[in-house]
């Protein structure tokens, strides 16, 4: 290549294409071609199954945040607290129960009147 370069500066030889259709390149032979051919292939196939994989995994982390969120709202992430309850051997009062139970101990208590102050006055 350098014997058919062309131009002056020594550190930058101009190389056109005549000179590199020119120029011989050595080939494998028939069987080792073929047999690169088929190295080439199979590493094409396993590239397309990793990309189809990645694909599908990313498919599903994408929808991760909203089945997160789907599980958190059914209760499915923690136990229950009456599953916790039911656990630890104590007693568990539902959100119901405990309403009823305040409103009936509320109808029990007397009301006591509310002192009303007037505007203006210092109290001691």
């Amino acid at each position: 290549m350098r014997e058919r370069a062309t131009g002056t500066a020594g550190n930058m030889p101009k190389i056109n294409q005549e000179t590199l259709m020119s120029a011989p390149i050595k080939l494998p032979c028939a069987d080792e071609q073929d047999e690169i051919v088929r190295r080439v292939d199979k590493l094409l196939s396993l590239a397309d199954n990793i990309q189809a994989r990645y694909k599908a995994a990313k498919s599903q982390v994408d929808r991760l945040p909203q089945s997160i969120l789907a599980k958190a709202f059914r209760g499915e992430l923690v136990p229950t607290e009456a599953e916790l309850a039911e656990r630890e051997g104590r007693a568990y009062e539902s959100a119901e129960e405990l309403l009823r139970r305040i409103e009936s101990t509320h109808n029990r208590m007397p009301v006591s009147p509310v002192k009303k102050h007037r505007r203006g006055t210092t109290h001691r």
